[in-house]
């Protein structure tokens, strides 16, 4: 059900409990209002990361700890309401503050995991490559290459099935950094070239930037 029916159907509710004295009305019009909170919570969250993100590229990244509370507060509320689906996505923006934020990976990769393991017994194939692909960063910075590509690889299958090509392209340049790494840079080229083509065909401009600084880094100029 879309927000706005949550929030009409919540002032019917309403109506009923006040002048019906329907008290269970009251109960499911909070439920409602609850949902529409926790989905309203998930994008606020969002959008003061990718201001974080923002800051980061200019060099000077400015934490907002409004992103948390909105995250936590998004958790809280679908874990109530017996949202699987949704708690498993606010784990996910949860453990990523920390790790992308707060580059505290003690804290990241209990939340990344719970996330995965949320994501995958609800279906929610988008939010499991999202786990994946920072469980896989995870695994990269604590030096093991070959289960960082096994997780890059999983989550790139699951964008490719939905269709998800950004996310395809931003994916193949972590499996071209750990190629060029591991002495592939035959790979590493093939990887970024398509990452460039698919950023090219879906206008995702800031993809094509990290393919960029990528080639640069791995010398692939």
């Amino acid at each position: 059900m879309a927000a706005d029916e949550r929030i009409e159907q919540a002032q019917l509710l309403y109506e009923q409990g006040a002048f019906g004295g329907d008290s269970g009305a009251l109960d499911i019009a909070e439920r409602n209002l609850d949902a529409v909170e926790a989905d309203l919570c998930l994008v606020r969250g969002r959008v003061i990361h990718a201001r974080f993100l923002e800051s980061r590229a200019k060099g000077e990244p400015v934490e907002d700890p409004r992103e948390l509370e909105f995250f936590e507060r998004a958790a809280r509320l679908f874990r109530e309401l017996g949202d699987v689906r949704g708690e498993g996505e606010a784990a996910f923006w949860v453990g990523t503050f920390h790790q992308v934020v707060r580059d505290d990976a003690a804290a990241a990769l209990p939340l990344l995991r719970v996330s995965l393991d949320l994501a995958t017994r609800s279906g929610d194939a988008l939010t499991m490559s999202y786990a994946l692909r920072h469980l896989g960063f995870a695994a990269h910075m604590e030096g093991r290459p070959d289960e960082a590509r096994e997780l890059f690889e999983e989550s790139t299958r699951l964008r490719r099935e939905l269709g998800f090509l950004p996310g395809v392209a931003a994916n193949l340049i972590g499996l071209a950094y750990l190629a060029g790494q591991q002495g592939e840079p035959e790979e590493a080229a093939r990887l970024l070239d398509e990452a460039e083509e698919l950023a090219a065909g879906t206008g995702s401009h800031a993809v094509l930037g990290w393919v960029a600084e990528a080639r640069e880094e791995l010398g692939q100029d």
